[in-house]
């Protein structure tokens, strides 16, 4: 080193740490020495010799280091590792590598910090979770002990309406949703447990994928004039509404018919139900309001001029369709208090079904149009055209509205931008009604058909044609005119005076290959 430059540098290392920002300037590019706390090249052209003095003026380097501020530490690093040669950078690279390598699943128990590591964990997917148990014995206790499979379930159960089914179907969602007690089995039973569920799962996909199910009958045995116009049901009962005038509610287990409810004096000819009441729209031109449990009639609104074809009702709202061309939009307050709002008025023929949300009344007529109002102000917003006949069903949910025509097709829409999205053929006359989900659409039609589609493929555009029908069920007599479906069944209603369930999930395959004819139990229930 020459002398000044090693006088220098003393006189450096002899600073205080109130002068130690000196030491910062110094070392700035524009300088051309280095100060260099290991062996090896450095930046400039000159190499400094191992000498007796390093270890003194490290030591020194080092003690100035540790008063300052962590932010002044970091930038009087970064400066040090911009004066440096690549191949440095690669040797300090692998130095810091292991160092930010921690197995924090590991620490923070051992910080007392155990929630900590379960929560991040049971973000893991099954895959991950079982890859996670390998890692070490620390990570399995904090899988096994945070009961990490439970909650992988019990995610699952809250957000997929086929997970929630099947836990209400075969009762383990009584060991769900509870804090740790000795009626709670260990995390080992949940590990075991979803692999049967998943099993479930695949078998119910491909029971529906086969058209494998199980088959009740009931025979609604109608005294004057036969045929089931609608209906709606859950876990509990179906109600249905009958060409014979009246509305029968029957018991979903036993399928006996539970009450007859009487007071139109035409076709039932659409309905719905919640909790409270059920409404019920007729021939007669009538709107009926029940009390569900006692049948007793408790508002009846006269407005149209001609057949109540369909309504539906939610959160306050209730939107009516008819015969007469119009469309009537009522405020429910309350079973006996329901006032008009607004009658929307533009079809030229029958308008034989609605449907709405918070944003859209989406109509369907005979006119061959689809229109589309705005829910709070009632004011038209769009027409769709395509059908080459009459529209006589559709549904409408999440920008997406299906449709089903007496052309015999079946059509797509996009309702913000009304374009059509796909056509599908395959009925041999009109469609009658349709329901659709996330994964699937089911119509039904004057052909006396039900039809299963993959809707995800619809929605696909280069999803062949012949692809798109997974199944054709052909079991009813008569044309089909209403019919609702969830991940494990369809019951439909038909001009053949019957009711069906077709159930996907109690199934005995009797050792039948899914090449050939599913099987299927009969139960006929007559009342």
């Amino acid at each position: 080193m020459e002398p000044e430059m090693e006088d220098k540098t003393l006189e450096l290392m002899n600073t205080s740490g109130m002068e130690s920002q000196n030491l910062v300037d110094d070392l700035s590019p524009k300088k051309n020495t280095v100060l260099k706390l290991t062996n090896g090249p450095v930046v400039g052209s000159r190499k400094r010799p191992s000498e007796g003095n390093y270890e003194k003026e490290k030591e020194h380097c080092i003690a100035l280091f540790d008063q300052w501020s962590e932010a002044d530490q970091v930038e009087f690093v970064e400066r040090l590792i911009s004066r440096m040669c690549h191949y440095q950078h690669g040797h300090i690279n692998s130095y810091l590598k292991p160092m930010l390598q921690r197995d924090f699943i590991t620490a923070l128990p051992a910080q007392g910090l155990d929630h900590i590591a379960e929560n991040i964990l049971s973000f893991l997917d099954a895959r991950s979770l079982c890859s996670a148990e390998l890692v070490c014995k620390e990570w399995q206790r904090v899988i096994s002990e945070g009961m990490l499979w439970k909650k992988l379930i019990e995610r699952m159960v809250r957000t997929d309406p086929l997970w929630k089914g099947l836990s209400e179907r075969h009762q383990w969602e009584k060991y769900l949703f509870k804090n740790r007690t000795s009626e709670v089995p260990p995390n080992s039973y949940y590990h075991s447990l979803y692999p049967k569920i998943i099993q479930d799962i695949e078998t119910i996909e491909a029971n529906w994928r086969c058209g494998r199910h199980n088959l009740q009958r009931i025979q609604c045995r109608s005294e004057n004039s036969k045929g089931v116009y609608c209906l709606q049901y859950d876990d509990d009962k179906i109600i249905s509404g009958l060409r014979d005038n009246s509305i029968k509610i029957w018991d979903k287990q036993s399928l006996e018919c539970l009450k007859i409810l009487t007071g139109h004096t035409g076709s039932v000819l659409c309905l719905q139900y919640d909790e409270r009441v059920i409404v019920t729209g007729s021939s007669d031109s009538t709107v009926r309001v029940w009390e569900v449990t006692t049948g007793e009639v408790l508002n009846t609104l006269i407005h149209h001029n001609e057949a109540v074809l369909h309504l539906r009702f939610a959160n306050g709202l209730m939107v009516t369709c008819s015969k007469d061309r119009s469309i009537a939009v009522w405020d429910m307050a309350s079973p006996t208090d329901i006032s008009l709002r607004r009658v929307l008025v533009g079809h030229r023929a029958a308008v034989n079904v609605v449907d709405f949300d918070d944003k859209y009344i989406v109509s369907a007529s005979g006119d061959r149009t689809i229109k589309v109002w705005s829910t709070s102000t009632c004011e038209f917003v769009r027409t769709l055209n395509g059908h080459k006949r009459g529209i006589a069903c559709l549904q409408y949910r999440d920008r997406l509205v299906v449709s089903g025509s007496s052309d015999n097709t079946i059509r797509l829409w996009d309702i913000e931008c009304g374009a059509c999205l796909r056509v599908l053929e395959g009925h041999e006359e009109l469609v009658r009604c349709i329901r659709f989900d996330n994964k699937r659409i089911v119509s039904g039609a004057y052909d006396g058909k039900i039809k299963v589609w993959d809707l995800q493929a619809a929605l696909d555009p280069r999803a062949p044609a012949s692809t798109l029908c997974l199944r054709t069920l052909v079991e009813h007599s008569g044309r089909v005119f209403r019919l609702q479906f969830d991940e494990f069944q369809i019951i439909s209603s038909s001009h053949d005076d019957t009711i069906l369930i077709w159930d996907f999930l109690n199934v005995s395959t009797n050792g039948q290959s899914e090449g050939r004819s599913p099987s299927r139990t009969y139960t006929y229930i007559s009342r």
